[in-house]
């Protein structure tokens, strides 16, 4: 029977020479944006396999709508965007792409971190427009790194692994999570905390969970109040763990020093006043952006589609209750 796969956005040829070469047919949105949910709802059922990203919406409707899917498989390690428990229901499989991503993110965390910090791109922003005119002891006086206090907020891999990267700061570890991280622990000297006492000591902190109900607005107007004047937080997991407004007031009366994003609360809008002030650093989601980490994930989504239509068990399932071999 001929095996039908869309493709929501053309994804790094990897993927795309991986289902060419085992599906029978492959058709890929030909425009270099997000697809609509309407435009997703016009020819889903017509396949048995939806690759998709995080910014398309696989609702009820769409699930639905896709009465000949078997698997949907989101290019991405979240999927917040795929309505999971409808999906169950329908018996369509839900993969992702875990792992691979960890160092990408990881590095471009300590990134924002350093360039908060450092208030890089005002210092960048200062040079380009030629008004350096000499060396000054007062000049873009930023906030040190080494030997601070760090709060990881989700210290899953990607928190993991910006710990890890911590000890060559010679930082203080602090994190929070559901369970126990032997390995940051070990690693990194981290000390599990409750989130009040994190956020009460840590000079930087970080933000690494998943989007649930449970960590929409996690840190708003009592979160910041409880912060150090000084500190700065980070966010490269989901906008909406933030509470943007609360955040624009924060960093707008001094309470917190900067703030370092790569995912916003309306993406991709960027609220405007953030845009406006000197203590951000903005970056347009870019936390898995290599070359070599987007072919990787492109060959892990396609190879988790061929196998589910294979009748094969995928390697990244996010709810394996449905898979019957």
């Amino acid at each position: 029977m001929e095996q039908k796969v869309f493709v929501t956005r053309n994804i790094p040829s990897p993927g795309i020479d991986l289902l060419k070469k085992h599906i029978s047919r492959v058709d890929i949105f030909p425009y270099e944006r997000p697809i609509t949910k309407r435009e997703l709802l016009e020819v889903i059922e017509n396949y048995n396999g939806l690759l998709c990203l995080l910014t398309d919406t696989v609702d009820a409707d769409v699930l639905k709508k896709g009465k000949n899917l078997k698997i949907v498989s989101n290019y991405a390690v979240g999927y917040n965007n795929i309505d999971i428990d409808t999906a169950s229901r329908l018996n369509i499989l839900v993969t992702n792409t875990p792992g691979i991503l960890t160092d990408a993110t990881a590095d471009l965390t300590w990134a924002l971190i350093l360039g908060t910090a450092r208030r890089i791109r005002e210092a960048d922003t200062f040079t380009r427009e030629n008004k350096f005119n000499g060396w000054s002891p007062t000049l873009f006086l930023g906030l040190p790194v080494a030997n601070k206090t760090l709060g990881i907020i989700g210290a899953g891999r990607i928190g993991t692994a910006v710990g890890i990267r911590a000890c060559g700061f010679s930082m203080k570890i602090l994190y929070t999570s559901n369970h126990t991280n032997s390995t940051l622990e070990n690693k990194a000297n981290a000390k599990k905390v409750p989130l009040n006492t994190l956020l009460k000591k840590s000079d930087i902190i970080s933000l690494h969970v998943p989007l649930t109900t449970q960590t929409v607005h996690m840190i708003g107007d009592k979160e910041f109040a409880i912060m150090k004047d000084s500190a700065i937080i980070i966010n490269t997991s989901r906008g909406p763990v933030i509470d943007e407004e609360a955040l624009v007031k924060a960093l707008k009366s001094g309470k917190i020093a900067g703030a370092g994003l790569d995912v916003y609360e309306n993406e991709p809008v960027v609220e405007k006043e953030l845009t406006e002030l000197p203590n951000t650093l903005l970056l347009p989601h870019i936390g898995s952006a290599t070359g070599e980490t987007r072919e990787k994930m492109a060959a892990i989504a396609a190879e988790n589609i061929i196998a589910a239509l294979s009748g094969k068990r995928p390697k990244y399932i996010v709810n394996p209750e449905v898979f019957r071999e």
